[in-house]
C-alpha cells in the first residue's frame, strides 16, 4: 500500500514539543511518512525562548527542492519561517515545484509565552509571497490581530475577521479561537462565505506550547491522506485535543511543572 508523504517546513524546537519536532511526531501518529525542511534551530523549553539561529536560504531551498525531486510529496505545511528572507525562498521553492501540492500555512509570529518568532518585516513577506500559494491559512487569533490590527474578543468579531481574511487573501481560513474565554475551545473554517464551525471541550490547567503546529500538521497529514479539507480539520480538531487531555508531565530540575503533548491517536 501506498503511504501518504507529507513535508514540513518549520524551524527546530530543542524541547520537541513543537516545530519540526512536533510536526514529525503528528505525522507518524496519523500513518504518514513525514519529510522536513529546516529553517531556524530554537532554544527553547515550554514558556521560554532562549535563543533563535537561522538557517542559510540557500540550505533551505536545497532541502526542499532536494525532497521535492525525490519523494511524492501529498502535503506541505510551513511553521516558523522567522524572517521575510527564508519566507520569500520558501515560497519561491513551493512555486517551482509544481503541479500544486495542498499548502498548509501556520503563519507562526510568536511562541505561547509570548517571545517574539518572526522579524517584525516578515509579516509582508508572508502575505504578499506565501499567502498566494496557501491552500489554507491557520493563524489564531492573535496572529490574525496582527494581520488585520483589529482585535477579535467573541465569535461576531471571529466571523468578520475570518470572512475579511479569506477574502483578502483568496483562500481557506481555519481561525482558532482558543484564546477566547469560555468552556468550549472553538475555531472557525472559511471556505469563502461558507463557515464550518469546529469546537471541543477547553483543557484547562494544561500549559503546553506546540498545539498550533500540532493542529496544522494533522491538517496537512490529512490532505496527503487525500480526505477533504473539512474531514481533514476535524479529525486534527480531535487529534489536539486527544494531545493535549493525554499530556506529558515533569517537574523541571528547577522545581516547576513542564506539560508538553502526546502526539498519539488516542481518543480523549
Amino acid at each position: 500500500m501506498e503511504i501518504p508523504i507529507a513535508l514540513t517546513i518549520a524551524g527546530s524546537d530543542s524541547s520537541a514539543g513543537a516545530g519540526v519536532q512536533a510536526d514529525l511526531k503528528t505525522f507518524n501518529a496519523l500513518s504518514v511518512y513525514g519529510l522536513s525542511a529546516v529553517t531556524c534551530v530554537v532554544a527553547e523549553i515550554p514558556g521560554k525562548v532562549s535563543r533563535i539561529e537561522s538557517v542559510g536560504t540557500d540550505m533551505v531551498r536545497e532541502q526542499i527542492v532536494l525532497l521535492a525531486k525525490n519523494f511524492a510529496i501529498g502535503a506541505i505545511k510551513t511553521g516558523l519561517l522567522y524572517s521575510s528572507e527564508i519566507i520569500s525562498a520558501v515560497a519561491k521553492s513551493i512555486f517551482e515545484i509544481g503541479p500544486r501540492i495542498p499548502l498548509v500555512v501556520d503563519p507562526v509570529i510568536t511562541a505561547t509565552g509570548g517571545d517574539p518568532l518572526l522579524k517584525p518585516d516578515a509579516i509582508h513577506a508572508y502575505e504578499n509571497d506565501l499567502f498566494p500559494l496557501a491552500s489554507l491559512i491557520t493563524p489564531n487569533l492573535d496572529e490574525a490581530k496582527q494581520l488585520l490590527g483589529d482585535e477579535i474578543k467573541n465569535r461576531k468579531a471571529m466571523e468578520r475577521a475570518g470572512l475579511e481574511l479569506a477574502q483578502r487573501f483568496r483562500t481557506a481560513i481555519l481561525l482558532k479561537g482558543g484564546h477566547l474565554p469560555g468552556k468550549d475551545a472553538l475555531d472557525l473554517l472559511f471556505e469563502g462565505q461558507k463557515i464550518t464551525p469546529y469546537s471541543a471541550a477547553f483543557v484547562r490547567e494544561v500549559a503546553t506550547h506546540g498545539t498550533g503546529c500540532t493542529y496544522s500538521a494533522a491538517i496537512a497529514a490529512g490532505l496527503a491522506s487525500r480526505m477533504a479539507l473539512e474531514d481533514a480539520v476535524s479529525r486534527a480538531k480531535k487529534f489536539v485535543t486527544a494531545c493535549i487531555v493525554n499530556h506529558f508531565r515533569w517537574r523541571s530540575r528547577s522545581g516547576g511543572q513542564i506539560d508538553a503533548l502526546k502526539h498519539s491517536d488516542e481518543e480523549t
